[in-house]
């Protein structure tokens, strides 16, 4: 799954898909993975022509290609690595509202507790070792773009920017999630509880750990077989209720949240006794399908 918009960033997908040769590799390798010289006899191209065309494919996220045991040799198998692209179209301008914004990175987390599977990684390494809680600690952790572990939370603190004398009209919390299986596993299901200064929004259930293909903005020394992308999830609170993704997740109002003048804390976590205890990945800038941090939007009046 890949989820673009008309950002110039999104170009390269867009260019990748711009080609009757390329759309014909899609139409085939969604019937079944094939090498290079399949692909080539079906489209009846040179082998060269059809590697400079799945390379585009590649390189974008939309095809994969991985060595394969075959009639007693190995070959490079092509396959497909997303199932659909979506497309979100600029919105109808609307009235414009005041707000505030404040991008968190992911290791900039204040207070955590921590379980293994466990980890953290800037985009260049992997800080300390896999699976050692001890370097949630570490202080090379402010640089992380990736955070995961079975069980237990992080919290932030983020600055309140809002003026005295500013009326808030609307809460709005965005990140990119997802579970934290043992390697990737798109079934494994954790329910993740969300709390703004120290009350619960409400629990949103992953549905998985990356599994398909790696993300658009992992970087290429990543392993294969590990976190590659989770889902962006948007969480609203209002005065009629809270939403994630537009579906209603409690009955938490914005009159119901304290404000501290200061800063917001917000806590993200799995806890021992979920219906499903399966971790979470948090992916930051540089990490996943969507490059961006925590961000917090405050509307105001």
């Amino acid at each position: 799954m890949i989820r673009a918009n008309t950002d110039e960033k999104w170009l390269p997908l867009y260019e990748a898909l711009a080609s009757n040769v390329r759309l014909s590799i899609i139409k085939l390798l969604a019937e079944q993975p094939l090498n290079i010289k399949e692909l080539a006899a079906k489209l009846n191209l040179s082998s060269a022509i059809v590697t400079m065309h799945v390379r585009k494919l590649e390189e974008v996220g939309i095809t994969e290609s991985k060595m394969i045991r075959k009639n007693g040799g190995t070959h490079k198998i092509n396959s497909l690595s997303v199932d659909w692209i979506e497309i979100a179209m600029p919105q109808k301008a609307q009235n414009s509202r005041k707000y505030q914004e404040v991008s968190i990175p992911i290791g900039h987390y204040t207070e955590c507790e921590v379980h293994p599977t466990c980890g953290l990684s800037t985009t260049e390494k992997v800080i300390g070792q896999y699976d050692d809680p001890r370097y949630f600690l570490d202080p090379e952790r402010v640089n992380a773009h990736i955070l995961w572990f079975g069980k237990g939370f992080v919290e932030y603190k983020i600055p309140n920017y809002v003026l005295q004398g500013h009326s808030l009209t609307e809460i709005e919390l965005s990140f990119e999630i997802g579970s934290e299986a043992p390697g990737v596993n798109p079934n494994w299901p954790s329910d993740i509880s969300f709390t703004l200064n120290g009350v619960k929004l409400g629990t949103w259930t992953s549905p998985g750990d990356s599994g398909h293909g790696r993300g658009v903005f992992t970087p290429d020394w990543w392993l294969d077989d590990v976190n590659q992308y989770g889902l962006l999830k948007i969480i609203r609170v209002t005065p009629m209720g809270t939403f994630i993704d537009g579906q209603r997740m409690s009955d938490v109002t914005i009159t119901d949240i304290p404000v501290n003048r200061n800063q917001w804390t917000f806590r993200l976590a799995t806890a021992d006794d979920a219906k499903h205890v399966g971790g979470l990945t948090l992916y930051g800038e540089g990490f996943g399908n969507y490059n961006q941090n925590i961000i917090l939007r405050l509307y105001h009046e």
